[in-house]
């Protein structure tokens, strides 16, 4: 088998990469032991980039195109090999091809909540999920510091440890894009790109470019967003002894048409009105009391009786001289007619009333 794999390499001149998966992001050309032929034809297919190593060293980095690999297009291979007047023999190298194309949909999503502090919550647990695109951008860069040599690398060898870079920014990206927990769902296109323009210094170390980066969801804990609905919830129902009414009514229709729901439906209308007694008390209770009301009194005048009257009434008596102290007067709760100057509440009257003018 080695012989044969060594007459046939011998005989291939095209050196080529026709990618039919969909997550290689790195192939290593096969050849026996790395020998390539001086002329041999090098075609680069668009989304693609060939590397040549040489010694353990990136030397060459071949971008869409068709090139014969000589002397003259290979300077830096030529340098490392020390070809002064061009080869005739195999050289050896390593040729790796390089996918340049956009990854699309990849995962991310928070595996524990990351706290934050909101201006009306206070502090809050959010969990998020999305998905962001990637391509290589440099892939001499990629192939020291992620791919290193081996003969195909896919995307997922690294989704992982993409996921969790984008994570690890989404705290910083949360606290400056400085929103509320109820405004971040109208922001999130805001928020994915401050979250990409944040890591992509990270990636760069990778020789990666996020493409773009996009917040499906972010959301509150459980228990908060319960709480929230129920707020929600009453802020929708308004008036809750006419919604309960309403309820009891349409179960006593139900109930019409279904004999047999009879009792359950009067255990309902029972608590129905029960509830509804109780949101009625809890709003009289936070009312405020009637203003309080004067006393009305009667008083005798020319041998006949007139009222009721106000205070403000009979102190307009007063100064009109049809009410004296001596006259009589009447309210509820009196046994009888009494002068006026003798009823305690009549008494600031005719202290503020000057004396009566002397005879003369």
């Amino acid at each position: 088998m080695g012989l044969f794999n060594k007459l046939r390499n011998e005989l291939i001149d095209i050196i080529q990469w026709t990618d039919d998966t969909q997550d290689t992001l790195v192939w290593r050309f096969p050849r026996y032991e790395n020998e390539i032929k001086n002329g041999a034809q090098l075609i680069v297919r668009e989304s693609q980039v060939a590397a040549f190593i040489s010694q353990g060293q990136l030397a060459d980095v071949f971008q869409p195109g068709t090139y014969t690999l000589q002397t003259h297009n290979l300077p830096i291979l030529s340098t490392l090999q020390g070809w002064k007047y061009g080869f005739e023999s195999p050289f050896k190298a390593e040729i790796y091809f390089v996918s340049t194309r956009v990854f699309t949909d990849r995962k991310w999503g928070t595996k524990n909540p990351i706290m934050m502090r909101d201006p009306e919550f206070g502090p809050v647990r959010l969990r998020a999920f999305g998905a962001f695109a990637m391509k290589v951008k440099d892939a001499g860069t990629f192939l020291k510091q992620i791919a290193g040599t081996e003969a195909r690398f896919t995307v997922d060898e690294i989704d992982e440890q993409l996921r969790e870079m984008v994570v690890a920014r989404l705290a910083d990206a949360l606290g400056s894009s400085k929103l509320a927990v109820l405004d971040l769902a109208g922001n999130y296109e805001k928020l994915g790109q401050s979250i990409a323009y944040v890591i992509q210094p990270d990636f760069d170390a990778f020789g990666i470019q996020i493409v773009k980066l996009v917040v499906e969801n972010i959301s509150l804990p459980p228990e908060v967003e319960a709480a929230m609905d129920k707020r929600s919830s009453m802020g929708v129902i308004g008036n809750m002894a006419a919604y309960t009414q309403y309820e009891s009514a349409s179960a006593i229709r139900d109930a019409a048409q279904n004999p047999g729901g009879l009792a359950g439906a009067g255990a309902g209308l029972a608590a129905g009105y029960q509830m509804a007694s109780q949101m009625s008390q809890a709003a009289a209770a936070a009312a405020p009391p009637p203003v309080p009301s004067t006393a009305a009194f009667f008083m005798a005048q020319d041998g006949a009786q007139v009222g009721p009257m106000s205070m403000t009434e009979l102190s307009a008596k007063l100064r009109g001289g049809q009410l004296t102290r001596q006259t009589l007067v009447w309210k509820q709760g009196m046994g009888t007619w009494a002068p006026a100057e003798t009823v305690a509440e009549l008494q600031n009257l005719f202290a503020a009333a000057p004396p009566p003018m002397p005879k003369t």
